[in-house]
């Protein structure tokens, strides 16, 4: 990922949230607490998924999948924000820079479309239980799975090669808490038309986030039709209070995500710009947890084994343990 010789500008000044020191104590802190849940939950549910023989079904193999992806995300942008609120060099290198956009695209991409793919899958087992196993085979759930991480590399690749040919020569201060494509493209004294196509098409507004975001809709219109078929009142409530908030957090993930590569450069205040980040890039790896594990049975069973597991072998360990 190299860059052409005009290119005078050797690293980019990261504005973050604030400027206010007092401000970015407390951005530290909340930031720091919402990075260690999203990271902690999303190892949780890794451990769980690979301990518990139970959960090692499709869903889990994808929910496991979505929980790395968000250990990814969340680590691409979040450590150098908090690093830089405790440090007077705001700086980052050309090619930081680069490498930390070609993993926040990948991650999110592969999320954007692991998600399409969980939508299937919860299709398939609400509106077609019987034929369940034979159409969530196992062979199919890794290709599916393998398929959305390799979709996600090569778009974001082709992304970053864009990027990494462009000329900055004016200025080097990004309006932004991490190296993310539309303020890049700001910046840059080259022609961006071609950047701007590839993203709003191959990147994926018209033909990626906007697919997964329709594919998802229609995934869970025909679930919700199956759900209202149902006669009793308490499994219908229990199906939408499931599907509910995982609709509510993939469309603040995609939307915000629309939002931010489909409009023009320079068309709205920093200030918009940087909320909307935020909501598409730090708040779905800490909300997935809680969604999909926290409201979910099975995942409490196993966790209450686990730590079951742990008391129990530590007592069976303290009988052989010599007394004081």
């Amino acid at each position: 990922m190299g860059r052409e010789n005009s290119t005078s500008v050797t690293k980019f000044i990261l504005l973050g949230l604030s400027s206010n020191p007092e401000d970015q104590l407390i951005l530290f802190g909340v930031f720091t607490a919402i990075y260690l849940v999203a990271l902690m939950g999303n190892m949780l549910i890794v451990l769980l998924i690979r301990l518990d023989s139970r959960l090692h079904t499709p869903m889990y193999f994808f929910l496991g999948n979505l929980s790395m992806v968000d250990i990814g995300y969340t680590s691409s942008t979040v450590p150098k924000m908090l690093a830089n609120y405790l440090s007077q060099d705001k700086s980052i290198s050309w090619d930081s820079c680069l490498f930390q956009t070609f993993f926040f695209i990948s991650f999110g991409g592969i999320e954007c479309l692991l998600l399409g793919v969980m939508a299937y899958d919860r299709y398939v087992a609400i509106c077609h239980p019987l034929h369940y196993d034979t159409f969530m085979s196992r062979r199919l759930c890794s290709l599916l799975a393998s398929a959305a991480w390799a979709i996600g590399l090569a778009n974001s690749a082709v992304h970053t090669s864009l990027i990494s040919i462009l000329s900055f020569c004016r200025d080097n201060i990004l309006h932004h808490f991490f190296c993310d494509i539309p303020p890049l493209l700001q910046l840059s004294c080259s022609n961006t038309w071609v950047n701007q196509a590839v993203t709003f098409v191959l990147g994926g507004v018209l033909v990626w986030s906007l697919s997964c975001f329709v594919f998802i809709i229609v995934s869970y219109v025909q679930i919700f039709k199956t759900v209202l078929r149902i006669p009793s009142e308490q499994g219908r409530h229990k199906a939408f209070s499931t599907c509910v908030p995982h609709l509510i957090v993939v469309s603040l993930f995609i939307c915000t995500g629309i939002f931010a590569y489909l409009k023009p450069t320079s068309s709205s205040p920093p200030g918009l710009d940087l909320i909307v980040a935020v909501l598409y890039s730090v708040v779905p790896p800490v909300m997935n947890p809680i969604i999909y594990s926290m409201r979910n049975k099975e995942i409490k069973a196993a966790l209450r084994k686990l730590i079951g597991w742990r008391l129990f072998t530590e007592n069976e360990m303290s009988v052989f343990l010599p007394g004081p």
